[in-house]
């Protein structure tokens, strides 16, 4: 297999690259190197700057506003967009329930909820994980009942990214007790505007406001805002966590934070010579670029397959690049650690490390570290995914 990229490859990622540098605001860039959260109006202006120039909702069919990129293309820019860095479109709505709709949704549904989806004009969150339905999403409680024209929905959810801002939530819910729990539950769609949706936020460890409960009591929906078939809502499920799996490798955030890394460490002393001269320290380094390339390659292959598995089905090997890179990830975060020792000790949520003012930069990292115990368990666990590959892939 020649994983090589073309001339034309590279001349895109040029393009690409030179596109991001005179577009992407400063601050927002500056904020994502830190490990800082983004303001909402931030994420938006953003994500409208990409949908002016075509690049909003990149992987979409081109009826429906997608570029016709090949698998590469869209493999380069998510690269690059998380390498600059700069904030991905919202994916709840572009990477998620878009691609369900287009997928299984029936013309309606497509013609009313895509375009928004398109344009930020409604934001986006996920109802799938519940209070002791985490891992075992299947086991999910919250009910849609169909009284007349209605679903009529009953329950919570919980970690629900966002779910402050959201307008709309894609929902999983069972809607037939008796079938084997898998079966028996569906996709359905509503807005979060509706009566009896309250959001209640939940505070993370590193002082932020990103995850939310949900509960929903007696919220009326109509019939038509159910997403392909009824009880099908697991294979719908399993599709769009497939295609998050794959995002989750996120190679070019690892790859921005890696040169950071070497850069505070070619700066930063601890017994009075530069960390990146300690030769445990490299070594720590050196593995985890390693593993880095070896996913990236990994990730490449993936890329080439796309398209094997069967309509609406996804590549095993997401999971794959779903473990991997979560590691990864927090490994990265457990070397910026180590650079900056004793100083990861003061925090101050307005980025305040201490009176030192020449350490402030270090305010984002050890919150930064703590909040990334969480990317090997959202989309779906690491022991869970070795089950998938084990099954999927090994037959065991």
């Amino acid at each position: 297999m020649d994983l090589a990229f073309t001339k034309e490859e590279i001349a895109f990622r040029e393009e690409v690259r030179e596109f991001f540098k005179n577009n992407v605001p400063p601050d927002t860039r500056r904020k994502l190197q830190e490990g800082r959260h983004l303001s909402k109006d931030e994420m938006v202006t953003w994500w409208r700057i990409l949908n002016k120039k075509g690049w909003g909702v990149t992987h979409w069919p081109k009826e429906y506003g997608g570029t016709g990129w090949t698998t590469v293309q869209h493999y380069i820019f998510n690269e690059e967009l998380q390498s600059y860095p700069a904030p991905q479109p919202l994916a709840f709505g572009v990477s998620m329930v878009g691609p369900v709709i287009y997928t299984f949704g029936n013309e309606k549904q497509k013609k009313e909820y895509l375009p928004r989806i398109a344009s930020v004009d409604d934001w986006w969150c996920q109802g799938f994980s519940e209070p002791g339905s985490g891992s075992d999403l299947a086991s999910l409680k919250t009910k849609a009942e169909r009284r007349g024209d209605k679903w009529i929905i009953n329950g919570q959810k919980t970690w629900t990214t966002l779910a402050q801002h959201a307008d709309m939530i894609f929902c999983l819910c069972r809607t037939d007790n008796n079938a084997k729990k898998q079966m028996g539950i569906s996709f359905i769609v509503f807005s979060m505007k509706s009566k009896g949706v309250t959001v209640r936020p939940i505070q993370t460890i590193d002082g932020g406001h990103e995850v939310n409960e949900v509960f929903f009591d007696d919220v009326e929906v109509p019939v038509e805002n159910l997403i392909g078939e009824e009880n099908k809502g697991w294979d719908y499920a399993k599709f769009l966590l497939g295609n998050e799996r794959t995002g989750i490798a996120r190679v070019g955030v690892s790859k921005e934070r890696l040169r950071r890394i070497r850069a505070l460490a070619s700066k930063v002393e601890s017994g009075g010579r530069p960390v990146i001269e300690d030769p445990a320290f490299r070594e720590k380094l050196t593995a985890c670029e390693i593993e880095l390339k070896a996913l990236e390659l990994t990730q490449l292959r993936v890329v080439a397959d796309e398209g094997k598995h069967g309509k609406g089905k996804p590549n095993p090997a997401s999971s794959v690049l779903k473990i991997k890179g979560s590691e990864i990830q927090q490994t990265t975060t457990e070397l910026l650690m180590e650079i900056i020792g004793p100083f990861a000790a003061p925090y101050d949520e307005h980025g305040d490390a201490g009176s030192n003012e020449s350490m402030d930069w270090t305010a984002q990292i050890a919150p930064s570290y703590f909040n990334n115990r969480k990317v090997s368990i959202y989309g779906g666990s690491n022991e869970i995914q070795r089950n998938i590959i084990s099954k999927a892939v090994l037959g065991l």
